[in-house]
């Protein structure tokens, strides 16, 4: 065997193993982040509850409303 068709597979498995070891890192990325999404509220989630709580009236709710939208 050429020490040539050696380094040729070598490059070829380095370049293997960063692709694969990338897209894992990409996955487990989306995973996180797909996970601390669905811990967040938004802004209207709040809204509702302070309005259903007592906090503000019809008319602030209706108000802050048409603001977020």
């Amino acid at each position: 065997m050429h020490w040539m068709d050696w380094a040729g597979h070598g490059w070829m498995m380095i370049f293997w193993w960063v692709f694969v070891i990338g897209i894992i890192y990409l996955v487990i990325r989306l995973i996180a982040q797909k996970e601390g999404k669905k811990g967040e509220e938004s802004a209207l989630d709040v809204l509702k509850k302070r309005y259903a709580r007592g906090e503000i009236s019809k008319k602030e709710y209706d108000q802050k409303q048409q603001d977020l939208i």
